[in-house]
Parts: structure tokens; sequence; C-alpha cells
């Protein structure tokens, strides 16, 4: 199994919106994302909630059956779809996969 984790920290303005905004609507659609490939175990997209510690705004942990599966899901349709708006609204990324 193949663990993928990554965290954004997103810029205070961008796309015309502001940060909670577009944490929102990052959720949205990589929500979209969770289900596009077989081989997908785990797959959830959490927000920074106030009251507790977060140095990242947007993270997502997710769990793959293997190295291919995670490449699969890289490269599909849907979630390439989504890589423009992060990167248009990220600040920094910071990313893990690794094996257990």
């Amino acid at each position: 199994m193949i663990k993928h984790i990554v965290m954004w920290k997103l810029k205070e303005q961008a796309e015309g919106a502001n940060r909670a905004t577009n944490a929102g609507e990052m959720k949205r659609r990589l929500d979209e994302c969770a289900a596009i490939v077989p081989g997908i175990i785990t797959f959830e997209v959490t927000l920074a909630q106030p009251g507790l510690e977060a140095t990242y705004d947007v993270v997502l942990y997710s769990e793959f059956t293997d190295r291919a599966a995670l490449a699969a899901y890289v490269q599909h349709p849907v979630h390439q779809a989504v890589v423009p708006f992060i990167g248009a609204i990220r600040e920094g990324r910071q990313c893990m996969d690794y094996e257990v």
C-alpha cells in the first residue's frame, strides 16, 4: 500500500476569492477525485479548523493499493482538471508518498 499525503498553504487572495472560499472550492473539487480509479482505498480532504492548530490550509490524506493506482490517479483527467486551480491559489505545497 502507498500513502499519499499532501498539504497546501493557500494565498490570502487568488482567482477573485479569499483563502476560505478557495479552500472550500478546492475541497469540493478534490472530493470529486475520491473514486476516479480502482485502487483508491482512502481519500480524505480536510480543511484547517478554527480553534485547532494548523500550519496548512488544506490536507489530502489518501491510500492506494500500489504505485500503479497512485500513478493512475495522478494522470486521470478529473485530477488533472483540478491541478491548474490549485496551482493558481496555492502559496506552498508539501507532499510525502510512502509504502507500508
